[in-house]
């Protein structure tokens, strides 16, 4: 691309120097250079000023046994926030999510990247687990911070006082609505924790577990959790037309790269998070800010 910005400076200053060109091919060339360059300029102001403040809502809907019949919960779940102190899309996310009318609310982390993002990740999960049970685990930039500034991972800045439920290498079993679920979780560098933790789960009760990263879903016992929601690899963040995400960070590349994949008898969901990358580029290009909305219901409704 910076090749084509190059000639297309060459092919300007010789027009302003009124050397036109003497060859048709060459004056073609010189109008599809200009082209390709004002694409490319569209395509990079979108991709810094529009599609991180776009967010978009994701629907699935899933089913189990497990549900107690005519019953039906709904989550809403999202991630890497990375609040950095500007604010992008902190104010509108409480609103977004508050109009899904969750049941129960799930973060799978990387909440800020810098200090300044702290105040903003506070009002925006205060305000969360105001509108229903908040769920959160801590990323590889939440470990990293927390690590950074002496604090402990049960109880990060970011998180303290916001009323959320931080699972550090933690199980609970709760009801909502009278339906019993295990949630479960662990912060990114406890993933040795998951096997002991998830030995635990309820064979009877829906089991739903929270982690950062997708890498784990193919060495944890899917026998034991029916829903593994995840996040951190930003669908890619900058995408390709029919090909999807140039990069994951995942170990296994573009495979669980976004959205529902059936793993044996569970399902994980992989978000594309909130916010961007802490380093560049601090853009997005066909992946846009994502909150999904789970529908979970008994395998009688229909």
């Amino acid at each position: 691309m910076v090749a084509f910005y190059a000639l297309a400076v060459y092919f300007a200053f010789r027009r302003w120097r009124k050397g036109r060109p003497q060859r048709r091919w060459v004056s073609r060339l010189e109008w599809a250079v200009y082209g390709v360059a004002l694409i490319g300029a569209i395509c990079i102001l979108y991709a810094y000023y529009v599609e991180p403040y776009w967010p978009q809502v994701t629907h699935v809907s899933l089913h189990s046994s497990k549900l107690p019949p005519g019953s039906h919960l709904r989550i809403v779940h999202f991630a890497d926030l990375h609040s950095d102190g500007k604010v992008r899309l902190e104010k509108r996310l409480p609103g977004i999510i508050r109009d899904q009318h969750p049941d129960l609310i799930t973060f799978a982390g990387d909440t800020v990247v810098r200090r300044e993002g702290v105040p903003l990740a506070q009002e925006v999960f205060s305000q969360l687990s105001a509108i229903a049970p908040t769920y959160v685990v801590l990323g590889n930039w939440d470990v990293d911070m927390a690590q950074k500034w002496n604090q402990s991972f049960q109880d990060p800045s970011f998180f303290s006082g916001t009323g959320v439920h931080n699972l550090s290498a933690q199980a609970d079993s709760i009801q909502i609505r009278g339906i019993p679920l295990w949630i479960a979780g662990a912060a990114t560098n406890q993933e040795y924790l998951l096997p002991s933790l998830l030995a635990t789960a309820p064979p009877d009760q829906y089991s739903i577990l929270v982690f950062h990263f997708p890498d784990e879903v193919e060495t944890v016992q899917q026998d034991k959790i029916d829903l593994y929601l995840a996040g951190h690899t930003h669908c890619g963040q900058i995408d390709l037309p029919f090909y999807g995400a140039l990069i994951t960070y995942s170990k296994y590349d573009k495979k669980y790269e976004r959205g529902l994949h059936a793993i044996g008898n569970s399902w994980i969901y992989v978000n594309c998070g909130i916010g961007l990358e802490g380093h560049p580029p601090r853009a997005r290009f066909l992946a846009r800010p994502e909150i999904t909305v789970i529908d979970l219901s008994s395998e009688s409704v229909k």
